[in-house]
């Protein structure tokens, strides 16, 4: 599918724009403290003429035959470019984290660190992660890194998705 870049895009998005549009895939993930998983996922990057991308993602546990077993995670946030290739993101989770992320636009790939993570008093320990976003192929590859539970950043869930 011929992906078209908006009439209305701001200006300032042009290096995000290979991200718009709705993303869909399957990814793996692991980590210390749990048993390895595949889940499946939907991205949507979408804007409203302003200088900044709207995303959200919503993941699902699969089985081997990738079938929906329950929901995994949902995340919500904003993608602000800045000046000469910096990027700003701000996410929310409903399990009480809020992150913001600083990092990089290089071409079709992101990165970003976290800057600050905030948790209500009820979340899940967690103290930061780095994340990797690239265009490969016409699809998009992702991957999180995390540190949490006391443990160093380390990999924790990647995924393949396709624009839909």
């Amino acid at each position: 599918m011929p992906f078209h870049i908006p009439a209305d895009l701001h200006a300032d998005l042009m290096p995000l724009a290979f991200l718009l549009g709705h993303w869909q895939g399957n990814g793996h993930g692991d980590y210390p403290t749990i048993e390895k998983f595949q889940f499946g996922q939907e991205i949507a990057f979408t804007h409203d003429g302003r200088p900044f991308l709207h995303y959200f993602s919503r993941t699902w546990l699969v089985d081997e035959g990738g079938a929906e077993v329950r929901s995994l995670a949902l995340e919500t946030g904003f993608f602000r470019p800045r000046p000469e290739g910096g990027l700003e993101v701000v996410l929310t989770h409903p399990t009480g984290v809020a992150e913001i992320y600083y990092g990089r636009v290089d071409g079709a790939k992101i990165e970003i660190a976290t800057d600050a993570v905030a948790r209500t008093e009820s979340a899940k320990e967690y103290a930061g992660g780095h994340r990797l976003y690239g265009l490969v192929e016409g699809d998009l590859l992702w991957t999180f890194d995390m540190a949490a539970v006391g443990l160093p950043v380390q990999s924790h869930i990647w995924a393949r998705l396709q624009r839909a």
